[in-house]
């Protein structure tokens, strides 16, 4: 043996004790995951679970020989590649410029800081190096999962796959809680067992994308998701566009979950050092069931995610079921006086108010042009915003930026702006097509869009709007002013997945497109977050098209759904609980299922973020007074019934009545919300034990919000009782009457 071969062994078996014995443990209160790097340099999972002790020695956690990343549980390679030995579902897929296939990541380094983790892993024979990183927040016991894709090398690279998280988990069964959708169907929970190969739920719309499917899930490890036993993972991608997670159950009987951006259609070239950021991951691990679960996703909303969290909302009258399209400046004005009569803070302008050439007289034209109808609205949105500020309510207005109908002025100016396939016959959904916003000229028209219209309704509108051929009559930006708008809130609508798969900007980097759109919408909204802090907007995309919790970092708030059916509503709504906190949910009394009656459509949006889309003139007075009248309590209460302190009571899947109840963080204060549905003849009812009460506290419990001239026939109303005995024995909340609603505080004395 040479001296030179000698020195080589020794450096390299000195490297393997070294990187042999790394071990990274990433904690939260309730949480652990450890990784550890086995013989072969490679990083592998061999824990996560209840969170251990301190006194426990980690490097008792089993590992795998070298090379067979697949042979154990307790250590699974954290980022598998495609090509490798592991022949499962993989994370990552690389084609390198030389045409080969695969990558072999070995660790090279980690830190971690505060709260995050990075570990660097690297490819020996290429220059390729991915960096994992962890995010935890400890009191929310939610961690964050991405990763960081670069290369030096010299030619074309591909990404075929670029998942942002691998976790492994080992348990006797395994039980998969999805989210189904459709328009006007959004959340429907569906279960089922997970066993041997995979079940895939994903999206592939592009802009559109919760359409079909929510990018939401719960795992029930050894039992099916139960509310309040049981040990199940929730969790949820960060990204505003198409999403993949893979459920796999193994030749071991170990469930691989790879969660990330859907790379189908989406080959990626990456250009050298250039980075590839991947889609956030969050999930969490609850031993409390899918109850504690929901309560940890929404505390973290409330305190990291949500835009404007900490500010208040504004309940709403918006005019669509109202008017739809047919409206003019005095029937608005009118509009505006009901909703001063209804007590509401803010008036919403939706669809139908832009458009000369072709002006918006239904979804077949006029968007692109978002200049006001001066034949509709001859005096514009300035005479509009001082209309409304003279009822006492302010004004906010509707766009969707993002589409553009064949028949409009943009259209014709800008066919190079448009997503569309090159000689092919075009496909419209909606009579509509999508904007390129891979190109920055597109990203500048649609921030245009939003600066135009907030300019011109400054209190000094001849300063100028933002890109001047956004509509067409405004002069250059004056982006960074911080100027104030008379505009206070913006509903955002998508209503189109993306149709006709191909950028005119990107040319041959085709499968970069999905990606890039929804790097670029990005890019628009942090510019008019920079410009305009203050201003509220709502997420909207057909219904819930649009309801990720990326999305609402730069968003106050989303619309669930356009079914404002009430019974359909406490289905929907009850599934978007299970991550999303109340106050982002927009609720909305409308004409949706007269069966029902206004108490119990009002009751209903009572849950969220509350907002009517009603004509006052069609309600009786004792409608009109009890809308009044539960707006001033929504108004008094609100901080109660954002809170993430939320306990589902009584499913509505599990039979014919709802209860949810909310409570404040030191349990002083309680909102209990109950309805009966079609309960069936003679049904038994049973108490409803409530939760989350100080059991040594007393509490009166009082029903509010009655229909005027009315008292309660709750048995428990107006009584006093220990938070012992409300949680232990309960009380009856809901009866066999058909339609019935009650909203009931619950205050300790």
């Amino acid at each position: 043996m040479t001296k030179k071969t000698l020195s080589f062994f020794i450096l390299s078996f000195f490297r393997f004790l070294i990187l042999s014995a790394q071990t990274i443990s990433i904690e939260t209160d309730h949480t652990q995951l450890v990784l550890r790097v086995n013989d072969g340099g490679r990083l592998c999972q061999t824990y996560l679970g209840e969170r251990l002790s301190a006194q426990t020695d980690l490097a008792q956690l089993a590992m795998p020989q070298a090379g067979l990343s697949s042979s154990c549980i307790k250590g699974l390679e954290a980022y598998p590649v495609m090509g490798t030995e592991d022949y499962y579902e993989p994370t990552f897929e690389i084609r390198h410029a030389d045409g080969n296939p695969t990558s072999v990541l070995k660790y090279v380094s980690h830190s971690q800081q505060g709260d995050e983790t990075s570990i660097l892993l690297k490819d020996e024979l290429y220059p390729v190096e991915v960096t994992l990183y962890y995010k935890v927040y400890a009191r929310e016991d939610i961690i964050q999962q991405w990763a960081e894709i670069k290369h030096e090398e010299k030619g074309k690279v591909y990404l075929g796959r670029y998942a942002s998280s691998m976790l492994y988990f080992e348990a006797p069964r395994y039980f998969l809680t999805e989210f189904a959708s459709d328009w006007a169907k959004e959340m429907q929970m569906q279960s089922q067992e997970l066993q041997f190969g995979k079940k895939v739920v994903d999206s592939r719309l592009g802009t559109r994308a919760n359409l079909m499917a929510q990018p939401f899930f719960e795992v029930g490890l050894g039992e099916p998701v139960r509310e309040n036993e049981g040990t199940v993972l929730m969790g949820t991608l960060g990204w505003t566009g198409n999403f993949r997670f893979t459920f796999e159950v193994d030749n071991q009987h170990v469930l691989r979950v790879v969660s990330g951006i859907n790379h189908d259609a989406g080959t990626y070239l990456l250009r050298k050092g250039e980075a590839f950021r991947t889609a956030d991951f969050y999930f969490t691990l609850s031993d409390k069931g899918a109850g504690e679960g929901s309560r940890r996703f929404q505390r973290w909303m409330m305190a990291h995610q949500l835009h404007k969290a900490d500010a208040d909302r504004m309940t709403l009258l918006n005019n669509w079921e109202n008017t739809y399209f047919d409206f003019d400046e005095e029937k608005l004005v009118a509009l505006f006086g009901e909703a001063k009569d209804l007590g509401v803070d803010l008036f919403l302008l939706d669809d139908g108010w832009f458009g000369n050439k072709y002006p918006r007289k239904n979804d077949h034209a006029g968007l692109g042009d978002w200049q006001v109808t001066k034949d509709k609205l001859p005096q514009g949105i300035p005479y509009l915003v001082k209309k409304a500020n003279e009822n006492g309510v302010s004004f906010g207005i509707w766009i969707e930026p993002e589409m553009v109908n064949p028949k409009s002025e943009l259209a014709e100016k800008h066919p190079d702006w448009i997503l569309q396939l090159p000689s092919r016959e075009t496909y419209y959904f909606r009579n509509q097509l999508v904007l390129d916003l891979c190109n920055p000229q597109v990203q500048d028209f649609v921030f245009g869009v939003v600066d135009n219209i907030m300019q011109a309704a400054s209190p000094d509108p001849s300063k100028g709007g933002g890109n001047g051929e956004a509509a067409g009559q405004f002069s250059p930006p004056l982006e960074g002013t911080g100027e104030a708008s008379a505009i206070c809130f913006l509903k955002w609508d998508c209503n189109s997945p993306i149709t006709n798969i191909y950028s005119p900007y990107l040319k041959e980097n085709q499968g970069n497109l999905y990606v890039d759109y929804v790097r670029g919408l990005y890019k628009v909204l942090d510019r008019v977050q920079a410009k305009y802090p203050d201003l509220y907007m709502m997420m909207c995309s057909g219904g819930g098209g649009r309801s990720d919790v990326k999305g609402l970092s730069y968003f106050t708030e989303f619309w669930c759904s356009d079914n404002t059916d009430p019974i359909e509503r406490l289905f929907i709504q009850w599934g978007y609980s299970q991550f999303m906190p109340a106050k982002a949910m927009c609720a909305h009394v409308t004409e949706w299922n007269r069966r029902t009656s206004i108490k119990f459509r009002v009751d209903v949006a009572f849950q969220g973020k509350m907002g009517f889309d009603i004509g006052l003139k069609g309600l009786s007075d004792d409608d009109r007074q009890y809308c009044r009248e539960a707006i001033q309590e929504y108004k008094r209460l609100k901080d109660i019934v954002w809170s993430p302190n939320l306990y589902r009571l009584v499913s509505p899947y599990e039979g014919q009545h709802c209860v949810v109840q909310r409570v404040n963080d030191d349990k002083t204060h309680s909102i209990v919300f109950a309805y009966d549905i079609h309960p069936r003849y003679g049904e038994l009812i049973l108490p409803t034990r409530l939760q989350g009460l100080d059991a040594e506290a007393k509490y009166r419990v009082k029903e509010i919000c009655l229909m005027p001239g009315r008292q309660s026939w709750l048995s428990c109303n107006d009584k006093v009782y220990t938070g012992d005995y409300l949680m232990k024995v309960g009380v009856k909340v809901t009866s066999t009457n058909d339609l019935v609603s009650h909203i009931i505080e619950i205050t300790r004395e």
